[in-house]
């Protein structure tokens, strides 16, 4: 008889569904742990790449989803939950108006650059090389290319994109906004829309660079997308958006907001969303958009358990204040042991990028020592720290503790990197 192992490599593509390594299969969670088939216990900093955030199994995601099951897990129609869940979101995020539910982020991020090209009537839309806005065709131009093409040309990053996919995107430096400013001023009657991380993957934006893609955006006509799959609900209730003071048109929401169940939403102006209701608009300006699971009921009361406990008085202020700690704990380790290194992010999402230069941008990211990240990414995995290639997700289920133990085996895994 095979083992769990055997079996997942014989009938998955690389013994994985693709998203983590195969050489760990998860067990069951619990609050800000996981543990693996083995019964290895691990503090988890992925928490499912990100939607975890205030913890595993927690107990009132648990009831309101073990409350809902033996009512029905799907109706394919409008439901309480998923119309609940839509206000709470229209109250809490600045540029929502309205609400259009999807499964993923993927499913999200698609449909608002396919909403903007359809509310404009132009084609092309303008991302950053290294934004990460799912996996769609368009998505996939110039997240990771592996070689450094001249602004703006597009790069694919999977075979199997049709060539003129590449013709519908422009490609700018995070964080130069001289060059988006120019960017925007020349193909301003080809833009459909700017697509945007408010914190690219790791990289904070500069002090006026958001901003100042608003104003321009809004005084040409484009509309502005802020791709808060990762960071809505986890920067502040509102978002990056409200973090950072800086209101788009669009808006995509993920991970969180479904409290752990497939998800995502669609989120920004009426007038540009009156374009998913048919009532509203001509039939040609009319945007199609139907998902066998979109708003489902499990993962409408999950995410409104979850956005109660986010609302509960000093959560993000304590989480904020333990991410800040290992952050800083984490810089002054660097120092101690003459590792060039930084704790780059938020304090809800960063990791180490080992160098000492200033990261503004992809190019930039490149020139870390990936030698060093990958060997301090296997000691902690050694030491029962679990977490991505690149990233660390504080969650409100980590305890003071949780961050002693993962300081304990960083430094630990500084001692060991080969000099």
């Amino acid at each position: 008889m095979d083992t769990l192992a055997e079996t997942a490599s014989r009938v998955l593509p690389g013994g994985s569904f693709g998203n983590f390594p195969a050489n760990f299969t998860a067990a069951r969670g619990l609050a800000g742990h996981i543990w693996d088939t083995e019964g290895r216990e691990y503090i988890d900093y992925l928490i499912g790449s990100g939607p975890m955030f205030i913890g595993h199994a927690h107990p009132a995601v648990t009831e309101a989803v073990l409350a809902q099951v033996p009512l029905g897990t799907t109706y394919f129609a409008n439901n309480p939950s998923g119309i609940e869940l839509a206000a709470a979101i229209v109250d809490a995020v600045p540029c929502a108006q309205q609400v259009r539910f999807v499964s993923s982020g993927s499913e999200a991020d698609m449909y608002a650059m396919r909403l903007a090209r359809a509310f404009t009537g132009r084609e092309k839309i303008l991302k950053f090389e290294g934004g990460y806005h799912g996996m769609s065709d368009h998505g996939l131009m110039s997240l990771a290319p592996k070689r450094e093409a001249n602004f703006p040309q597009a790069i694919p990053d999977s075979p199997g994109i049709p060539a003129g996919v590449a013709d519908a995107m422009l490609i700018a430096p995070f964080n130069d906004l001289e060059a988006a400013l120019a960017l925007l001023e020349a193909h301003a009657d080809e833009l459909a829309g700017v697509i945007v991380e408010p914190l690219q993957r790791l990289i904070p934006p500069k002090p006026g660079f958001l901003a100042g893609l608003r104003e321009a955006t809004a005084r040409l006509g484009i509309p502005l997308i802020f791709d808060e799959v990762v960071t809505g609900f986890r920067f502040s209730y509102g978002g990056a958006q409200e973090l950072y003071g800086v209101t788009p048109d669009i808006c995509t929401l993920g991970k969180i907001v479904g409290g752990g169940f497939p998800l995502a939403a669609v989120a920004g102006r009426a007038d540009i969303m009156a374009l998913f209701d048919r009532a509203k608009v001509p039939e040609d300006k009319f945007l199609m958009q139907v998902g066998t699971l979109s708003g489902n009921p499990v993962a409408s009361v999950a995410g409104l358990a979850t956005l109660a406990v986010l609302r509960e008085p000093g959560t993000y202020e304590a989480v904020f204040a333990r991410g800040r700690a290992m952050m800083a704990a984490m810089n002054s380790l660097l120092r101690q042991h003459g590792v060039p290194g930084q704790a780059l992010g938020e304090p809800v999402l960063f990791d180490i990028v080992f160098t000492d230069a200033t990261i503004s941008n992809y190019r930039d990211m490149q020139k870390a020592n990936a030698a060093h990240a990958a060997h301090v990414n296997r000691h902690m995995r050694d030491s029962g720290i679990l977490k991505g290639d690149s990233k660390y997700y504080i969650a409100t289920a980590h305890t003071d503790a949780d961050i002693s133990q993962t300081l304990d085996a960083f430094e630990g895994a500084l001692k060991t990197l080969p000099r």
